[in-house]
């Protein structure tokens, strides 16, 4: 997987730079938001929460895909501009799932039974 940078824009106002890029992958599948990623930080100098991939498109017929990627000056910066959605998808701003109660615990207790209903009676008219 190579990523070359084919445009890179500065936005001051939303505190990011903005990039273009295309991968080349031949003979493998598209990569993942997160290897690209890490890799747009890598050239870009910068942390990997502060990246927000917008798109990958794969281009048909050839190893080669395009995307579009905000590079923010802080997390924070990223996580007041970003949609709720675009953060969740990059991993950024996530918090890790709860550890689950442990075997040995007290079980939880079983919920109450419904009262049994009385049996209607069929009225015939």
């Amino acid at each position: 997987m190579k990523i070359e940078i084919t445009e890179k824009k500065e936005n001051p106002l939303q505190k990011r730079t903005e990039v273009h890029f295309t991968i080349e992958h031949v003979g493998e599948t598209t990569p993942g938001r997160n290897s690209v990623a890490e890799d747009i930080a890598k050239k870009m100098k910068s942390k990997r929460d502060c990246v927000v991939i917008d798109n990958i498109e794969s281009v048909y017929g050839i190893g080669k895909s395009k995307g579009y990627a905000k590079v923010y000056d802080s997390k924070e910066s990223a996580m007041s501009f970003e949609s709720e959605y675009l953060l969740k998808r990059n991993g950024i701003g996530v918090e890790p799932p709860a550890p689950a109660a442990p075997a040995g615990g007290a079980p939880a207790a079983a919920p109450a039974a419904a009262p049994a209903a009385a049996p209607e009676t069929a009225k015939k008219e």
